[in-house]
């Protein structure tokens, strides 16, 4: 593979990669079909794509989707950008760092699932939960990564920098955020999966519209294939947001895709 043209060895990965999906799906088919799973609630793969296809038909799915989506964007950036610049802050500051360090270790191992009833109590059962969920586990993974970006960035032009007596803003702007960049996309990749779990999770918990709550409602009327239609709608969902996220790390960093 070494010796293959890099577009080349890039389609053939993504082939055999379509290939074992069609054959776990496949799989999925037959073991309905054929009764190695008995069960009432595992409909063959067929069902579920034509509740898929129904559901993208009626525009229901796409309306639910539309809402998750939605809040699941607005905490997205929220903590993203809250990371940012605390990792920022922090990376080049080792006094800030220092000081923050245990509370961000003591917050940090928390599981989402165990603020949200408290955070019920204060922000109510609404869109506020919702975005300060998916803000809350957004947020420390982009810190992290983009302490790591600005702590391993090259000291000798930092060096350069203050020879040449740049300023703080032209130094974060030239020489330090440049240089995490790549650390920095990594984090948002990461957290743009906690995200989206964490959007369903508070759906199924506190909502009362969006893809999570429809999933809830169809395991109570025993409708397993809108079921998991609608997980699988969710599946091609964050498979496309995360293409989305590696198109723009690719143009904004076009010296690394190629490396």
């Amino acid at each position: 593979m070494k010796n293959l043209p890099r577009s080349l060895s890039t389609r053939s990965r993504d082939a055999s990669g379509a290939l074992l999906l069609l054959a776990l799906l496949g799989l999925w088919e037959a073991s309905a079909r054929f009764g190695w799973v008995e069960s009432r609630n595992w409909p063959p793969f067929s069902e579920v794509l034509l509740a898929l296809l129904a559901g993208f038909r009626s525009g229901e799915l796409p309306m639910l989707l539309a809402d998750t989506v939605g809040f699941m964007a607005t905490g997205f950036a929220a903590g993203s950008v809250a990371g940012v610049a605390a990792g920022l802050m922090l990376g080049l500051s080792p006094l800030l760092r220092r000081a923050f360090d245990p509370l961000v270790e003591t917050l940090r191992p928390i599981p989402i699932a165990a603020i949200v009833p408290p955070l019920i109590l204060f922000l109510g059962v609404g869109d506020a939960l919702k975005i300060f969920t998916v803000a809350f586990s957004t947020f420390f993974p982009v810190l992290l990564n983009t302490l790591a970006g600005v702590r391993d960035g090259s000291p000798v032009l930092r060096q350069a920098a203050r020879t040449l007596r740049l300023g703080r803003t032209a130094t974060l702007c030239k020489i330090v955020l440049p240089g995490a960049l790549p650390a920095i996309f990594a984090g948002l990749r990461t957290s743009l999966g906690i995200a989206l779990v964490v959007a369903i999770i508070a759906e199924m918990v506190a909502g009362a519209s969006g893809v999570g709550y429809f999933i809830v409602q169809a395991q109570y009327a025993m409708q397993p294939a809108p079921m998991y239609a609608a997980v699988l709608c969710l599946a091609l969902a964050g498979y496309s947001l995360n293409r989305l996220v590696l198109g723009i790390e690719r143009r904004a960093l076009p010296w690394h895709g190629a490396a």
